[in-house]
């Protein structure tokens, strides 16, 4: 053996063998992003690693940056370089230093590897250079590009709440503070002048006309200014909601934040969270949330509740506004009663979307007395019992108008 190997990837495209390595470390939950899989790359290019070790460092030290996943990453490694290497270096003389060579000493050509439980087999490298075929150009009917999220984020997107712990629900919320950019917008009565501007502007037009002998050759046009539209949430913390709770807390501190809306929890009595959720840090804000709700996970008053936050000082934001109502429509007061509230509170705001996370279960009727009663002055009735579900939601409710003759939106 010389004293001096040669690398290990000299026929490999390193761009593509870091992509493939970065997918395999997503799919095991570690974060991989595309600056560090540069970094890889890059390093690829400078420093071709000649051992299995000097591959492992190059590695860990570009794709992981949290201790946490360490763990992760090195039983990832070994299982797709370590354990093949041994396998394939025929005579090497450890784990660290097997070459990734074939028996007879020839390149071993890497080929496609169709999924991490097949990347122990010699046939079929873990390093695929290729991507993946399709059996049609054609695109799925309703196929649409995915949302880009962590992959621990992405990994309990479709997981319900209620089965989620206290840490992924913490995860969750992070992230939704960090990615709510959208926000329902409303047309003013001021314009700007915007090339492009359906209006033409008369003041700044005759403006430029006096260079022109005060012809005015040259129209200046504007467009209304858009200004935020103020979001209301009013989430029910009742007995029956209780699996729910504590992410619609997550969401609604993620408006809170925003700076642009008001935040309630109902069960006997109205409470508002807005001062609480909108500090600094998460853990101090629901523990503050916490202890203001007194009444938590008791009896359901919804029309009472409603009817107090239309009184209050607040509800005068729903003018003009959007209000989210959370619940699953179970309400001791009189259905009469919350019909009532729900005309005043459907009067005010310009739209008013119920999410509801029973409605994703399999032959979900809206046949509660208080719920049916409420459907008529609803814009969408949606579930939310995911992340992905309320991220949904709230692609529903940054719509900037809703359509003519307010039809009711449902998604199961």
């Amino acid at each position: 053996m010389s004293d001096v190997a040669a690398p290990l990837f000299r026929a490999v495209d390193r761009a593509a063998f870091a992509v493939a390595l970065g997918q395999r470390l997503r799919a095991v939950g570690v974060p991989v992003t595309s600056t560090a899989l540069s970094a890889l790359t890059e390093g690829l290019a400078v420093a071709p690693p000649r051992t299995v070790t000097a591959l492992y460092w190059l590695c860990r030290v570009t794709l992981v940056h949290q201790p946490h996943d360490l763990a992760t990453f090195d039983r990832l490694f070994d299982q797709v370089f370590r354990d093949v290497g041994l396998r394939l270096g025929g005579q090497a003389e450890g784990p660290d230093d097997a070459a990734l060579t074939a028996p007879d000493g020839a390149e071993h050509q890497p080929t496609l590897a169709p999924g991490p439980q097949e990347a122990t087999t010699a046939e079929s490298l873990p390093w695929h250079t290729l991507p993946r075929v399709t059996g049609s150009d054609e695109p799925a009917e309703g196929q649409a590009l995915p949302e880009l999220m962590p992959s621990a984020v992405d990994a309990v997107a479709e997981v319900a709440f209620e089965d989620l712990d206290e840490t992924q629900l913490a995860l969750v919320g992070a992230w939704l503070e960090r990615s709510l950019r959208r926000w329902p917008m409303r047309t003013s009565r001021r314009h700007r002048v915007v090339p492009g501007g359906r209006r033409i502007a008369l003041r700044e037009t005759l403006a430029r006309s006096r260079r022109t002998g005060w012809e005015p050759v040259e129209l200046s046009r504007s467009r209304a200014v858009l200004r935020p539209r103020p979001v209301t949430m009013l989430v029910d913390v009742s007995e029956s909601m209780q699996a729910y709770s504590t992410a619609y807390l997550h969401v609604m501190r993620a408006l809170a934040r925003s700076g642009r809306a008001e935040t309630f929890a109902c069960s006997t009595s109205l409470t508002r969270l807005t001062p609480a959720l909108g500090h600094r840090s998460a853990q101090v804000a629901m523990a503050l949330a916490s202890d203001q709700v007194t009444d938590r996970y008791g009896g359901t008053r919804l029309a009472t509740n409603l009817a107090r936050l239309l009184a209050s000082r607040q509800g005068q934001a729903l003018r003009g506004g959007v209000l989210v109502v959370a619940s699953d429509g179970w309400d001791s007061d009189e259905p009469e009663l919350l019909a009532r509230a729900m005309k005043r509170a459907r009067l005010r705001a310009h739209a008013v979307v119920w999410l509801n996370p029973r409605v994703a279960a399999p032959g979900f009727e809206p046949l509660v007395g208080s719920m049916a009663a409420a459907l008529p002055y609803c814009d969408a009735f949606l579930p939310a019992h995911t992340l992905r579900a309320v991220l949904a939601a709230l692609d529903v409710i940054v719509q900037p108008d809703v359509p003519g003759g307010r039809p009711l939106t449902t998604t199961a």
